[in-house]
């Protein structure tokens, strides 16, 4: 991995740990968090589209409060609206 890769990995980690909105940060922040080490150029791609999304869109499409419009859809993002139930993908967060 070269130092600009790196770079960018970390760039996308940050802003997905700092959202704005403490549970975006835990949510978004998490699943990125284990998977960035892994992604492939084509994630890269879909993890920075998904971090642009504003907070209270992500929140709705969490929380179910609305669906995700279909020029949203990505299996990434389906992923990690999925993740959300998984206790043990978050772990204790006290």
């Amino acid at each position: 991995m070269t130092a600009t890769d790196e770079n960018r990995r970390k760039r996308i980690l940050w802003r997905a740990c700092h959202r704005g909105i403490k549970e975006m940060d835990i949510v978004v922040g998490t699943f990125v968090q284990a998977r960035i080490a892994h992604s492939d150029e084509a994630e890269l791609q879909e993890l920075e589209r998904i971090i642009e999304i504003p907070d209270q869109d992500l929140l709705a499409w969490l929380t179910g409060a609305q669906p995700v419009p279909g020029d949203q859809q990505s299996a990434l993002l389906q992923e990690m609206l999925a993740a959300r139930f998984d206790e043990t993908f978050f772990g204790n967060r006290e």
